[in-house]
């Protein structure tokens, strides 16, 4: 996996108010179904789990299938109860995890 591209919308919330938090990461998520080129199966390797804490609290969680397409993006809001850091988990199957950390200021 490859760092994410993440955006908060609006960047600078007041508190109370809700916010959409888009994130994109690349991956190749492999389905587990494919060969290579000497017939041999290509292991299953997707993001199977991406969740999303703030002060320590789980906002978002999401459980992904083989189905998903290569490099996931998703979306979801939370309610910004004040200043603090949103971190944002992606696992794959194997337990390779690719934290990221926003710092949220409120206005």
């Amino acid at each position: 996996m490859t760092k994410p591209r993440i955006k908060l919308i609006p960047e600078t919330p007041k508190a109370g108010d809700i916010i959409e938090v888009k994130t994109l990461i690349t991956h190749v998520m492999e389905t587990g179904n494919r060969k290579d080129a000497d017939g041999n199966t290509v292991p299953r390797n997707i993001v199977k789990l991406f969740f999303a804490t703030f002060g320590g609290r789980e906002v978002f969680r999401a459980e992904m299938q083989p189905g998903i397409a290569a490099n996931p993006y998703i979306a979801f809001h939370f309610k910004v109860p004040g200043p603090g850091e949103l971190e944002l988990t992606w696992v794959e199957d194997g337990g390779t995890k690719t934290i990221e950390k926003v710092a949220i200021t409120v206005s």
